[in-house]
């Protein structure tokens, strides 16, 4: 495997993040989305003849590094994943010709509303599908939905008597109730409520559900353990410029030899994150089985995540906790996506699952 980003990628990171630095010196998450896609970073994941780049996971995950980077909570895990990558690969042309245009040039975010479970379990969700002369109508509550409010389309994953599929939803429709979750993140997420309400076409075939919610679960999983990276790397350099400027007893934090290695522990926590989580995007670009590895990068995202949060927190004292030092923007949203499709017990239990499903050779 080969880490190295392309001649574009690097263009994309470094445009990426002097939008994103920008908007967060004056803290504009609107002219932010504005400024992401007239530069062309909003398509990023959508292909060239609907107005995008036409790339993958990959890009996807240099951009939301860049976001972790900047703290800024701005639906782009949605847009560029759970919209743009869904849409690309698994919508019909009528799909395609309607909504990724819109992606592109930020005016129609496109969002899937996966359920908490959909790694471990890709054949359950709460919502429940029932067709008649009217068509398909949906019923059932799906909360902590990324990007919902913006959003002119929903991909809901709901249960037919057949097993599930992945069903199209206009928000605006009636008997859909959209209703703001606030988290301590900050990013918007909200509660979609859904009263049978009616199902436009479904996403990809009606028996492709479980195939469908797997592969962008996979890839929702990778895009999160990018922004924990970029959200757990810029809390260390913030704690490393702190220990350096901040002197204690005639001398820099910094010089003390329990603060470097609070501080190494941390950065090699650091590097464990983006090893695995660029492995597993790896896979997921070449076509790879990437099951594991995706669940091996958000165990460290996890895990090491909050170790190097809990670092940042420790070294920086009284300070760290201050509202007004922008230590806890990082923090808070780094702990809710430490949380977010499975913790770190969570990523465990599936890598035990699939150790043991491996039989020595010779059993039978």
């Amino acid at each position: 495997m080969d880490f190295s980003f392309s001649e574009e990628q690097v263009a994309l990171r470094d445009l990426a993040r002097d939008i994103l630095a920008a908007a967060e010196s004056r803290d504009d998450r609107t002219g932010l989305w504005r400024d992401l896609a007239k530069a062309g970073v909003l398509g990023v994941t959508v292909p060239e003849e609907f107005g995008g780049s036409g790339g993958g996971i990959l890009e996807a995950c240099v951009v939301l590094e860049e976001v972790g980077r900047a703290g800024l909570p701005i639906p782009a895990h949605a847009a560029l994943v759970l919209g743009g990558l869904a849409i690309g690969r698994f919508g019909n042309d009528e799909q395609r010709a309607e909504l990724l245009a819109g992606l592109a040039e930020g005016t129609g975010v496109v969002t899937t509303a996966l359920a908490e479970t959909a790694l471990d379990d890709p054949s359950f969700t709460p919502i429940t599908a029932k067709t008649g002369s009217a068509g398909w109508r949906l019923d059932g509550t799906l909360p902590f939905v990324a990007g919902a409010d913006a959003a002119v389309r929903l991909f809901v994953p709901a249960m037919t008597e057949d097993g599930v599929a992945v069903f199209e939803v206009d928000p605006t429709a009636e008997g859909v109730e959209i209703t703001p979750q606030p988290a301590s993140g900050g990013e918007p997420l909200f509660q979609v409520r859904l009263e049978w309400a009616e199902a436009q076409r479904t996403l990809g075939a009606l028996d492709d559900g479980p195939e469908l919610i797997t592969w962008i679960g996979e890839r929702a999983a990778a895009g999160y353990c990018a922004l924990q990276l970029g959200l757990v790397e810029r809390a260390l350099m913030m704690t490393a410029g702190y220990v350096t400027e901040r002197v204690q007893f005639g001398r820099p934090l910094g010089s003390f030899q329990a603060v470097q290695q609070r501080a190494a522990d941390a950065y090699i926590d650091v590097e464990s994150i983006r090893a695995t989580m660029w492995s597993a995007a790896w896979r997921l670009h070449e076509g790879l089985p990437a099951s594991d590895a995706v669940a091996v990068a958000k165990f460290f995202a996890a895990e090491a995540g909050q170790r190097v949060i809990a670092a940042a927190q420790h070294l920086h004292g009284g300070i760290g906790v201050d509202m007004d030092y922008p230590l806890h923007r990082f923090t808070f949203w780094a702990k809710q996506v430490e949380l977010n499709l499975g913790g770190a017990n969570r990523q465990l239990a599936r890598l035990g699952k699939a150790i043991a499903a491996v039989k020595p050779e010779g059993c039978a």
